[in-house]
C-alpha cells in the first residue's frame, strides 16, 4: 500500500470515528429553509419541463434550470443531514495526520480567497453558458451562485466563519438570512415565468 493511500484510508477512519449522520439543526427556521429549497427546486424543475423556451440558447436555458434543479433537490435533503460536517471532519483528519493542523490559519484563508475566486467564477461561467438568454436568467445565475457560495462556506467549517454568520440580527441569525437570500432570488426569476405559463 502506497503513503499516499495509507493517509487517505487513516484519515477515512479518523473521520468516521468523528462524524455520525443526523439532523442537523432542529431549529424550526432550518425546517423552513429546508422548505424553501424544496419549492425552488420544484420551481426550477417545473420551469425546466413545461417552460416553452425559445430563441438562441433555448436547449442551454432548459439545461441551466433543470441543473438548479436537482442541485438545490440535494441541497435540500443536504439541509438536514449535514453531510457538509463529514467534509468537514475529513478536512480535519487530513490536517492531524499529515502535520499542518497546527498552521492552519494561513490554508483557511487562502481557502476562503479560492472559494470567492470559485463562486465568482461560477457566476461568470454560468453567465457565458446562458448568454444567449442572460437577460431573463440574470437573477438566477447571481441566486444560484449565492446558494453554492454559502453553502461551500458552510462545509468548510471554519470556526471564525462559523461565528460569524451564526450571529444574530434581530432575533434572526444571519445564517439564515445569508441563505435564503440567493434562494429567493432563484424564486424571483422563476415563479413570474410560470405564472406566464
Amino acid at each position: 500500500m502506497s503513503n499516499w493511500s495509507h493517509t487517505f484510508a487513516q484519515t477515512l477512519a479518523c473521520a468516521h470515528e468523528n462524524w455520525s449522520p443526523g439532523i442537523g439543526d432542529p431549529h424550526v427556521m432550518s425546517w423552513v429553509i429546508v422548505g424553501v429549497y424544496v419549492i425552488a427546486a420544484l420551481a426550477a424543475l417545473t420551469l425546466a419541463v413545461l417552460n416553452s423556451f425559445d430563441g438562441p440558447g433555448a436547449a442551454r436555458e432548459r439545461m441551466f434550470w433543470g441543473g438548479i434543479g436537482v442541485v438545490l433537490a440535494f441541497l435540500a435533503v443536504n439541509k438536514q443531514l449535514d453531510l457538509q460536517s463529514l467534509l468537514t471532519a475529513i478536512g480535519r483528519c487530513h490536517a492531524q495526520l499529515t502535520g499542518w493542523y497546527d498552521d492552519r490559519a494561513s490554508m483557511q484563508r487562502g481557502f476562503i480567497r479560492g472559494l470567492a475566486a470559485g463562486a465568482l467564477l461560477t457566476a461568470v461561467a454560468l453567465a457565458w453558458f446562458l448568454r444567449a438568454s442572460l437577460r431573463r436568467n440574470a437573477l438566477a445565475v447571481l441566486g444560484f451562485a449565492f446558494v453554492l457560495g454559502f453553502v461551500v462556506i458552510r462545509a468548510v467549517g471554519f470556526h471564525d466563519v462559523d461565528h460569524l454568520i451564526s450571529t444574530e440580527w434581530k432575533s434572526l441569525r444571519v445564517n439564515w438570512i445569508l441563505e435564503l437570500s440567493g434562494l429567493v432570488l432563484i424564486l424571483l426569476a422563476a415563479i413570474p415565468r410560470l405564472r406566464r405559463e
